[in-house]
């Protein structure tokens, strides 16, 4: 019913009657709607989290570690991993926290696992996760919707180890804007096929 990556969550959405909208809340009786192409991989956004975690002035962290963005400006747009980085810096993962770090030994930012499990159940209670087999036909693409699976719940000790896996990716969003850092919110993203490993209760519908 429409082409590109939206068109499989807005044919789903059309077929069960639910008017598209890009509000942020749940789409379905408290459940995140969202269609997966089987073979895809897509990267998504799970939330954006940014309150009260900087240990270094965001600023500073910028001038001290940033590199130039595509516009010429100094910036933090780093994908962190468990491995440092060319500018040093890293993710470290801990029991109840996990945090960016530089090898130096300083400690850029912290968030409390904790607060992110809070965090992504406020955004995602639940997940009605649809699996679909798709098909090119005449340059159209057409979609068999297989398998609907409910998902709940999620723990900080959950997330620790998505984290460590590597399937949580945080991406740092912030530039130098003269007398402050310009952030666009640190994200915490992952591929869509991960999604079912961040929940801890999965159930057939």
């Amino acid at each position: 019913m429409r082409k590109g990556p939206t068109g499989i969550g807005y044919t789903l959405e059309t077929l069960l009657g639910i008017a598209e909208n890009n509000v942020a809340h749940p789409d379905i009786d408290g459940a995140e709607l969202k269609a997966h192409r089987t073979k895809g991989n897509s990267l998504i956004t799970l939330f954006t989290f940014n309150n009260k975690v900087w240990k270094m002035p965001p600023l500073e962290a910028v001038k001290k570690y940033g590199s130039l963005d595509k516009d010429g400006r100094i910036g933090l747009y780093y994908t962190m991993s468990l491995k440092p980085n060319s500018a040093g810096l890293f993710l470290d993962v801990q029991k109840d926290e996990i945090s960016v770090r530089h090898i130096s030994g300083d400690i850029i930012a912290t968030w409390q696992l904790q607060t992110l499990a809070d965090r992504f159940m406020q955004k995602m209670p639940a997940l009605l996760f649809v699996s679909t087999f798709t098909e090119e036909r005449a340059d159209v693409e057409y979609f068999h919707y297989y398998r609907a699976q409910l998902m709940k719940g999620t723990s900080p000790e959950l997330l620790a180890d998505q984290f460590k896996a590597e399937n949580i990716l945080v991406d740092l969003r912030l530039h130098d804007k003269g007398t402050m850092a310009r952030n666009h919110g640190t994200g915490f993203r992952t591929y869509e096929d991960k999604l079912p490993l961040l929940f801890n209760e999965i159930k057939d519908l």
